[in-house]
C-alpha cells in the first residue's frame, strides 16, 4: 500500500511472519531472500544485492588471482555454484529469483563497479563452455566395505542416515564377485559424527564388514550451461587432473556440472589447473 502511494519503503531484511502470524527470522541469507521476494511482489525490473565482493567470479580470487568477474550467469549455474561452495549468494534467494523471474545483480557496496547479472539462460546470448570452478572443503568420505549385497540394503542405510538428519552428497556403489558390495558416500564434515553412529550399528548387525572415514578430502566442481551442447568437457577435466598427478576418488555429473572428490592437499592446485585448462583467465 505504501509503495502504491509513492512512498519509499524500508523493510527489515531478515524478518518474516509464520502461518500463525508470529514474527520470526528467515535464517542465514534471509536478507537476500527478503529482497528477492519484495522485488517479485512489486514486479521490479531488477533486484540488487550488495555484498563485500564485486560480483560472481570464475573461481575464488584468493585461490586463483587470475579469476575473472562474470558479466552474466544463469540461475541454474548460480544455483550449482552456490550449492558447491560459492558463498556470494544463498541457494534460497536464487531459487526464489528463478521462480519469480526476478533479475538479480550482485555487486559491492564499496564502489560503483558493475556487478554480475543473474538471469534466465535465454537472456545470455553467448553461453561459455564453462562458467566457473567451485571448491568445497567441507566434505568427509564414508566408505562401507563388504556390504551384504541384498535387495533393500542401500535403502536401509540411507533411510537411517536421513532419519538422523545426515545430509548425503555423492554416492558410489561397486558390487564384487563375492556377493558383497562397497558403498562410498560423502557428507558435510559437521554431519560426520552422526554418520559414524549410524554406520556403527550396521557393523554390529554384520551387514557391513568395515567402515572407514576420510576427512582429508575436498570436492572440486566445473559448472557451465555450455556443457549441454559440447562434448569433451569431462575428458579435459580428467586429463587435467592426470597431468598434475591428482587421483580422482569419486565423480558426479549433471547436465551442467562435473564434480570430483580428491585429496584436500591438491585443492588449490586442482582449481588453478582447471581454471587454466578451460581458459577462464582469458
Amino acid at each position: 500500500e505504501a509503495i502504491k502511494e509513492g512512498k519509499i519503503v524500508v523493510v527489515a531484511g531478515f524478518q518474516g511472519v509464520t502461518q500463525n502470524g508470529d514474527v520470526t527470522t528467515l535464517g542465514r541469507g534471509g536478507s537476500d531472500l527478503s529482497a528477492v521476494a519484495i522485488a517479485g511482489a512489486v514486479n521490479a525490473d531488477l533486484c540488487e544485492i550488495y555484498t563485500d565482493v564485486s560480483g560472481i567470479f570464475t573461481t575464488d580470487p584468493r585461490i586463483e588471482p587470475k579469476a575473472k568477474k562474470l558479466e552474466k550467469i544463469s540461475y541454474d549455474e548460480m544455483l550449482e555454484l552456490a550449492s558447491l561452495g560459492a558463498k556470494v549468494l544463498q541457494n534460497r534467494s536464487v531459487e526464489l529469483a528463478k521462480k519469480l523471474n526476478v533479475n538479480l545483480v550482485t555487486r559491492t557496496s564499496f564502489s560503483d563497479e558493475e556487478g554480475t547479472l543473474i538471469t534466465k539462460e535465454e537472456n545470455i546470448m553467448e553461453k561459455p563452455l564453462v562458467s566457473g570452478i567451485a571448491l568445497d572443503k567441507n566434505q568427509a568420505r564414508v566408505s562401507l566395505i563388504g556390504v551384504k549385497d541384498r535387495p533393500g540394503i542401500a535403502s536401509d542405510i540411507f533411510t537411517k542416515l536421513a532419519k538422523n538428519n545426515v545430509n548425503i552428497d555423492m554416492i558410489i556403489q561397486n558390487v564384487g564377485h563375492d556377493g558383497k558390495a562397497n558403498i562410498d558416500f560423502t557428507v558435510p564434515v559437521g554431519d560426520l559424527n552422526d554418520a559414524k553412529a549410524v554406520m556403527d550399528s550396521f557393523v554390529k548387525e554384520s551387514e557391513v564388514d568395515e567402515v572407514t572415514y576420510d576427512e582429508n578430502i575436498c570436492k572440486v566442481s566445473i559448472v557451465g550451461v555450455g556443457m549441454k551442447s559440447h562434448t569433451g568437457v569431462a575428458a579435459k577435466a580428467f586429463a587435467t587432473m592426470a597431468a598434475e598427478n591428482i587421483n580422482i576418488n569419486m565423480i558426479s555429473t549433471s547436465e551442467i556440472k562435473i564434480s570430483m572428490v580428491i585429496a584436500e592437499k591438491y585443492a588449490e592446485l586442482a582449481v588453478r589447473s582447471l581454471h587454466s585448462a578451460y581458459e577462464l583467465d582469458k
